[in-house]
């Protein structure tokens, strides 16, 4: 469906601030400052589309649209540590608004996608009433229908930047998973044939006695580019740890089968059971243990409720701490065999620059500026594009990075997260750019927004 047919009018933003969570959090009301945000956005587009002679819809769809909202959101945030770098006339300058945040010219390689078979065996498991947990589908069809391969394809690889993607998945029982490898290579087929890359992970629960049993058949039938693990799940809800019996078994049995690239949701914790399953304390511990492994934390141990500031290792904190504390007490230096991913936790962060110019600082500086990689957690968050120019234009404040030692966001260390350092990891080309001549933008979100529709979800058995 055409955004034209559903937003005429241009009433949604190109860059999106809402509650919306991936289904592993509780959705976050907006603040009072991120409400001011939005208003303004949506004033600063009827004069700017005004001035310029376009309908709203024309002008939030072109770069102009994006400048605008995003100078909107310096206005009403007024942040001393991060902001969005992007010149004052950019909303009514085409080429302005372009090299700010708009002309394509990075790899980008997203490292953690996400979508669900709305036909798989496992919606028959769940109870009636899960599928009630949104109360109008958001893209038009009966909601599973706005989370399967569709809308995926055309969000990602039609309506942004992105180039190549890493199909990942979510917590699940062998006999319950709402994307099975076989629904997953079947869209990555279709993406190679539009001429882009997707790679997919090989979801395995080392406490799941049968998941360590089929990891051989994912790695010979299906070519798995990587693993992908929740330490904080498993049966009866107890989780595991890397650096236990479990985990160990888990990390030698990939390195026997020559897929030694793990990738580890920490942080966003599921609740409080096994809650310290979901902290950073084995990363150090595995790391050092096995040097050869590469170890990919998702999220950065990012916790929605914790505060990010500045590292201090006698304040023992929670949230990326936890991630950079283990590296440290392990003396794993930067650079070295752990990468942090962004998905989600950019994307919350987008709400608070403050707090984004201390997690982004943070973990450039402990694990390097070669392992931090760029992941947006799409579909949930409908298309990553406004992820993509968020980033595109986001700078650390001169005063934070003279006095913690942070690294100025310039286009070389955007180009390294983007994708350049991802493209390391995983041991692929960099291919030709491409860009999409078909994009119809429709600025929408799929993951709950209320805790009402987040407590629904969960009776999917998404997590």
């Amino acid at each position: 469906m055409h955004d034209r047919a559903v937003d005429p009018e241009g009433t949604r933003l190109p860059i999106k601030l809402d509650s919306t969570s991936n289904g592993e959090f509780a959705p976050v009301p907006l603040s009072a400052r991120n409400q001011l945000a939005n208003r303004l956005a949506h004033q600063h587009a009827s004069e700017n589309a005004k001035r310029l002679g376009l309908t709203r819809r024309s002008f939030l769809v072109s770069a102009c649209g994006a400048a605008s909202t995003l100078l909107a959101f310096n206005r009403a945030n007024a942040s001393p540590g991060g902001y969005f770098d992007i010149p004052r006339e950019a909303p009514l300058d085409e080429a302005l608004a372009q090299a700010s945040v708009g002309a394509k010219r990075e790899f980008i390689f997203d490292v953690q996608g996400h979508f669900i078979d709305p036909r798989g065996a496992w919606v028959k498991q769940a109870s009636p009433d899960a599928f009630k947990w949104s109360p109008k589908a958001s893209c038009g069809k009966p909601h599973l229908e706005c989370l399967g391969p569709d809308e995926f394809i055309k969000d990602v690889f039609r309506d942004s930047d992105t180039d190549m993607m890493v199909l990942s998945f979510v917590p699940s029982a062998p006999d319950a998973e709402p994307l099975t490898i076989q629904a997953a290579d079947a869209v990555r087929q279709i993406v190679e044939r539009m001429g882009k890359r997707l790679l997919v992970h090989g979801r395995v629960q080392p406490n799941e006695p049968r998941d360590l049993g089929r990891m051989d058949e994912l790695r010979e039938r299906w070519k798995v580019s990587a693993w992908k693990t929740y330490t904080q799940f498993g049966p009866g809800g107890k989780g595991f740890f890397l650096s236990d019996d479990i985990g160990t078994r888990f990390i030698e049995k990939a390195r026997t089968l020559g897929v030694k690239i793990i990738c580890v949701h920490k942080g966003l914790p599921f609740g409080s059971r096994s809650y310290e399953h979901s902290q950073c304390s084995d990363i150090g511990i595995v790391a050092k243990r096995f040097p050869d492994v590469k170890f990919l934390i998702y999220h950065s141990g990012f916790v929605t409720e914790v505060k990010e500031q500045p590292y201090d290792a006698k304040a023992r904190r929670d949230g990326i701490d936890t991630l950079i504390r283990s590296l440290a007490d392990h003396g794993v230096a930067p650079n070295s065999n752990v990468y942090a991913e962004l998905g989600s936790t950019w994307r919350f962060l987008m709400r608070e620059p403050g707090q984004a110019a201390h997690a982004l600082g943070k973990l450039i500086r402990y694990c390097g500026e070669d392992n931090v990689l760029w992941g947006t957690d799409s579909i949930w968050y409908g298309s990553p594009q406004d992820q993509i120019q968020a980033f595109r234009s986001f700078q650390i404040s001169p005063a934070l990075r003279e006095k913690h030692g942070y690294a100025e966001m310039t286009p070389r260390l955007r180009a390294k997260i983007f994708g350049l350092n991802a493209a390391k990891v995983y041991g692929v080309s960099i291919p030709a750019r491409r860009q999409t001549s078909e994009r119809d933008p429709h600025f929408m979100t799929y993951g709950p927004k209320t805790r009402r529709e987040f407590l629904r979800l969960r009776g999917l058995g998404l997590v």
